[in-house]
Parts: C-alpha cells; sequence; structure tokens
C-alpha cells in the first residue's frame, strides 16, 4: 500500500506445484477468517462478526486436503478498512507473501451480500492491482458471504445484475471476461492439437507408405539386378558350350 509497488519481489503462479496457496483479503466482519476456517477444515483464525478487526497481523495455516492435496491460507489484516495502518498493512501482506515460497495461486476476495460496497472496497481492489500487478486479475476469486441475507428465490446472478453495486458489477465482469478469455484460450489450444495430431498422423502415414514404396523399389531393383546377372551366366555358359563344341565350317 502507501503507493509502492511489490509484485517485482514475488510471483503469481499457476503451477502443479504441490503445496497451493491461498490469500484472503476483505473487510472486517466479512467473514473473512471464517472463510478460511472452511478452507482448512478446521477454526484456527479467530472469528468474530465485530466492527474492529480481529485479524491484526498476517497469519499463515496449513492443512491437507483428503485427495492428499497440500493447502496453505494466509488470513490478512482488514485490507478494505480505512485506517492509518494501511501501511502497515501491506507491509505485513509483504511479509506473509514471502512465507509462501511457491507464489500465490489464488486471492480470495471476501464479500458481504449484506454490506454496503463503497469507495474503500472500489479503491482497495485498484490498490491490490498496484500492490501486486495487474496480473492479479487472473487469480481473483470473489467469495460472497451471507447469501441469507438474499431475497427468497434470488440468486447470486440476480443481485450481480440489479442491486451489486457499478464498481463491483465492473470487477466482477472483468474477471468473467478473463475466464471467458481462458475457456476460449483453453479451447483454441484444444483444437490445435487436434490439428497437430491429425498432422502428425499423416505425415506418420505418408512417411509409412514412403518407406513401403522405397522398400517395393529395393525390393524390385534387387530382383532386376538377380535376373540380369543370371541372365549373364546363362550367356556365358552358352559361349563356353559353343567354344566346347570345336564346331568348324568348310
Amino acid at each position: 500500500m502507501g503507493g509502492s509497488s511489490v509484485h517485482d519481489d514475488w510471483e503469481l503462479t499457476s503451477s502443479t506445484k504441490e503445496a497451493k496457496t491461498i490469500l484472503l483479503v476483505g473487510r472486517t466482519g466479512n467473514g473473512k477468517s471464517a472463510t478460511g476456517n472452511s478452507i482448512l477444515g478446521r477454526k484456527v483464525f479467530k472469528s468474530k462478526t465485530i466492527s474492529s478487526s480481529v485479524t491484526k497481523t498476517c497469519e499463515f495455516q496449513s492443512t491437507e486436503l483428503s485427495d492428499g492435496q497440500h493447502v496453505n491460507v494466509i488470513d490478512t489484516p482488514g485490507l478494505f478498512d480505512s485506517s492509518a495502518e494501511s501501511e502497515l498493512i501491506g507491509k505485513e501482506i509483504v511479509k506473509c507473501i514471502d512465507l509462501a515460497k511457491d507464489g500465490i495461486h489464488a486471492v480470495l476476495v471476501v464479500l458481504s451480500v449484506g454490506c454496503r460496497f463503497t469507495d474503500v472496497e472500489d479503491a482497495a481492489l485498484r490498490s491490490l492491482q498496484t500492490l501486486f500487478g495487474d496480473t492479479i486479475v487472473n487469480y481473483m476469486i470473489v467469495v460472497f458471504t451471507r447469501g441469507d441475507d438474499l431475497d427468497d428465490g434470488e440468486t447470486l446472478d440476480d443481485y450481480l445484475g440489479h442491486e451489486c453495486p457499478e464498481p463491483l458489477q465492473e470487477n466482477t465482469i472483468n474477471m468473467r471476461d478473463q475466464q471467458r478469455m481462458e475457456e476460449m484460450v483453453k479451447e483454441f489450444t484444444q483444437k490445435l492439437n487436434e490439428a497437430i495430431t491429425r498432422l502428425e498422423q499423416q505425415l506418420e502415414e505418408e512417411r509409412n507408405a514412403r518407406c513401403k514404396a522405397e522398400e517395393n523399389a529395393k525390393f524390385a531393383q534387387q530382383k532386376s539386378d538377380d535376373e540380369i546377372r543370371e541372365l549373364k551366366e546363362h550367356l556365358k555358359k552358352a559361349e563356353e558350350y559353343r567354344g566346347q563344341s570345336g564346331c568348324v565350317i568348310l
């Protein structure tokens, strides 16, 4: 925070390394710590619905899922909170990121359906790009808590389409556009790989056909050479026979 940029010193990653590291950010009271506890499957982060932040410093916790996947979860101070300690919060986040040796695989932005989205949240989302670099959008996942506050029959898409503040709509649209772009790239890559596979098969068939033709030509050439050699031997024997017969014409 504080106008500084740290994204040159660390890495957002989509690698398939063993441990996956998730960074939690959000305003105090949105359920950020509770979300982290849900991911870990146990209560390790302090979670209370109060106005003052329970998380004063970055906390790093790990777990192993049932499938053997190792997951690291970083709970941060209220990044979206307007306070004089914003520079300290930024330093705490950077310090905790340094503990994530394999980089950050996802950034969970925890928002609440029941809380008003203000300019503070909008500025905080934009500050994430300043702090971590523009590519953070590619790794950002918005998590909405307090789904019970939605009206009966109302879905999250309804909320995002009608009641969601414009700045938040813009951010979620950007993330959806990024997701769609990734899907398009994945689809294009799949088609490209299929085309390459077909081309490789065609080249293999042509190579096999050429080898077969060369083999047939070599066999025909060998057969022709054998026949010529045999014919020469017959001619030689015939000449020798005529010489031995001693035929004289008077």
